[in-house]
């Protein structure tokens, strides 16, 4: 790239505005006066210190002339590139973008019908696509709502209500999905709808004790909190419905004469919900991806960053402008800190560093043992739930519900207790406070989504234990678990609705009473305690957490996704109150640009952990013999080789081919190779995105460099 085209190839419409007189606008600039700009004199300095310099760099004054009479030939020359783009998205005077476009429009004139036509039909359709797009902005989910809450609160809380209708959205999709090819088909094969039937084969080859399931359902005169403790817990009239695994015993459905499969309709589909959810969070987290790839800035530019372009000028909150304004005196604080830290760091004895390092380890020790701790509370209290939930009279109404939410109890107070006790020990490590607060969210996140893990391993511990030969011949606990999966589902389903009771009652019980007493009690202490911050992380994090429940438990519920969408829905309205009347914005909220990719990150991890506990399910542990789609396979995923069977001899070893390691190989070779070459491709961009910030710098050192010399020239006049 030209250096000399930093400063000699404006046009004369740009230098004329301001610049330079009139007269001198339209009169190619002496080539002597442009090889005095500093940017020129950077690019002599570089091409002699590097042998073999690019040839086009000494052509650049030649060509100046050249490039110049281009322009004065006019816009509606031949090949000029200024026709290409409309006169509005050039730089210039309104008189100019007007010359321009007559030269345009001249230059339409001269085309020929066709050229003519499709031109115009280009304009015309890019207006519609216009429209349409402005059109359907206005059909956005909550958008006056969400519009509203960035005009007083700022883009970083905009950005926490943006990424909950982004999983409202995402759930309502997965439903659609899973309704459409699941539930939908089993509703009208029962209920012969569009003249359908199903066909229900029996299990062959297996014992018949592995066979009864008997679900509780209510039978006879039930009272009132009966259907209230179904409604918690998922038992009784809920196991019976389209909600839960046990409901869809039909091996096909027959539409007229076309055959369903509904055992790989049911694989496939989750495969899909999966597979769509990833897709989607990879597309939105692209951009996000691009800025933290590219955004390597210095320091410097950092805090010009924070003091020119810091403030969110979508605030017109007066409480909210103060709390913005404290947040960037803090980040500029904390970066101030940062770099004392680096410079304490650098002056370290090796002394100290043996004694920071030993407590680090010890303090990671402390919080291994909290870890360790929390999982072996859920891992008993899940065992003890499981033993207990059916020894319970249903007539206990409060016992057989305490031993049903057991778990999800279990699970809740670790994940309130084990983040104060980590943000806590963490003031003792001596980070940075930006690494403080990223590995205090990683342990979070890490406490969270691992209880659900536990819980899993729990329950399949439970599920797989087997003691007599009648039990091994089933290959899972029948007596205790004779349909598996929904028992899963119902674990599931039981912490989607106890993190919702959470998300409710911490706003009714926690955040109204404080809001009252701050606002009628003058005491001191209660003024010091003040509203509750509302922190984006910790909110994040609550939502993250339901979701992963939501993904693991869509294939035991296939109507979860429902319920997680109403969930959010509501939660929305309760966040959006809660903030806006019993809680103040946090005085040290995440930048939304970067607060978008975390989100998305987080969200990502929460997918991966849902991957794994369903392969194992689907892979490897045998299904239920008495309920369920998969019931006369030996496990989940045993339906794709029985399917494939029925292809025809080619398309089979087709498929086993590509499911072979000959095939798998050579495509992990090719994967690797385009892997490398976007690394590639992104260093490249990152090294212009440098390029174009140094020649940024150049054309102010131009500009400052012209501006002396014109009042140079002005002096001696």
């Amino acid at each position: 790239m030209s250096r000399l085209g930093a400063g000699a190839e404006l046009p004369g419409w740009q230098l004329g505005s301001g610049v330079f007189p009139p007269e001198e606008m339209h009169g190619p600039a002496p080539v002597d006066f442009l090889q005095e700009l500093p940017s020129y004199q950077t690019a002599l300095r570089r091409r002699a210190a590097t042998a073999g310099g690019n040839q086009e760099r000494r052509a650049a004054p030649q060509d100046l002339a050249g490039l110049r009479a281009a322009e004065a030939r006019g816009p509606g020359h031949e090949g000029n590139e200024l026709v290409a783009y409309p006169a509005r998205e050039h730089p210039g005077s309104m008189a100019e973008k007007r010359r321009l476009r007559d030269y345009q429009q001249a230059d339409i004139k001269r085309l020929s019908g066709w050229k003519q036509w499709k031109r115009a039909s280009s304009k015309s359709l890019k207006k519609v696509l216009g429209e349409v797009k402005e059109l359907s902005s206005y059909l956005k989910l909550w958008r006056h709502n969400i519009h509203s809450i960035e005009g007083k609160f700022g883009t970083g809380i905009q950005s926490y209500f943006s990424f909950l209708r982004f999983l409202v959205l995402l759930n309502f999709v997965i439903f659609i999905l899973m309704f459409s090819f699941v539930t939908l088909p089993t509703i009208i094969s029962k209920y012969g709808i569009f003249n359908s039937s199903f066909a229900k084969i029996p299990p062959k080859n297996i014992d018949s004790h592995c066979t009864v399931y008997e679900p509780s359902g209510n039978k006879g005169l039930t009272y009132f909190y009966t259907y209230l403790k179904d409604l918690l817990s998922g038992t009784g009239i809920l196991e019976v419905t389209a909600l839960f695994y046990g409901y869809y015993t039909i091996d096909a459905v027959w539409i007229s004469a076309m055959r369903y499969n509904l055992p790989l309709a049911y694989l496939l589909a989750t495969f899909a919900y999966l597979g769509l959810s990833l897709l989607w969070i990879i597309i939105r987290s692209v951009e996000g991806f691009k800025q933290n790839l590219v955004h390597a800035e210095d320091q410097f530019q950092t805090y010009c960053n924070k003091v020119f372009a810091g403030w969110d000028f979508c605030i017109t909150d007066p409480n909210a402008a103060r709390l913005k304004h404290r947040s960037l005196l803090y980040e500029l604080q904390t970066d101030l800190e940062e770099e004392r830290q680096k410079q304490k760091i650098a002056e370290r004895t090796m002394k100290e560093k043996l004694r920071i390092y030993s407590l680090r380890i010890f303090i990671n020790i402390i919080v291994i043992a909290v870890l360790s701790g929390c999982f072996y509370s859920i891992y008993e209290a899940t065992v003890f739930s499981q033993e207990k939930s059916n020894g319970v009279s249903n007539e206990n109404f409060q016992a057989n519900l305490l031993v049903q939410y057991l778990p999800s109890i279990v699970i809740t107070l670790a994940n309130f207790i084990a983040p104060l006790i980590f943000s806590f020990l963490i003031t003792f490590e001596d980070y940075s406070p930006a690494f403080e607060i990223k590995l205090t969210l990683l342990r979070c996140v890490f406490v969270r989504l691992a209880n659900i893990g536990v819980l899993l391993f729990s329950l399949w511990s439970q599920i797989s234990y087997c003691a007599t030969d009648e039990c091994k011949t089933c290959g899972y606990n029948y007596e205790l678990y004779p349909c598996w999966e929904t028992e899963v589902g119902r674990e599931m389903y039981k912490l989607m609705i106890f993190d919702f009771i959470i998300i409710l009652a911490a706003v009714l019980f926690l955040d109204f009473p404080r809001k009252l007493l701050v606002a009628h009690c003058s005491c001191k202490l209660v003024q010091w305690f003040g509203l509750q911050e509302f922190g984006i992380s910790d909110n994040v994090l609550e939502i993250i957490y339901g979701q992963t429940i939501c993904w693991i438990g869509t294939f035991f519920s296939p109507l979860l996704p429902a319920v997680a969408m109403i969930k959010y829905f509501i939660v929305f309205y309760i966040k959006k109150i809660s903030l806006k009347h019993t809680r103040k914005p946090a005085a040290r909220p995440i930048r939304a640009s970067s607060s978008n990719f975390f989100f998305l990150v987080v969200l990502l991890i929460g997918l991966v952990l849902a991957f794994v506990p369903l392969g194992i399910s689907i892979a490897y542990i045998p299904s239920s013999k008495a309920c369920g789609p998969f019931r006369n396979f030996n496990t989940s995923w045993s339906v794709v080789p029985d399917t494939i069977l029925e292809f025809p001899k080619g398309l089979q070893q087709v498929l086993y081919g590509i499911a072979s390691e000959a095939f798998a190989v050579p495509f992990f070779m090719v994967i690797c190779l385009v892997m490398f070459y976007f690394i590639a491709l992104a260093g490249a961009h990152k090294r212009v995105v440098e390029q174009l910030r140094e020649q940024l710098v150049m054309e102010s050192r131009d500009k400052l460099f012209l501006i002396k010399q014109i009042a140079e020239a002005q002096s001696h006049h």
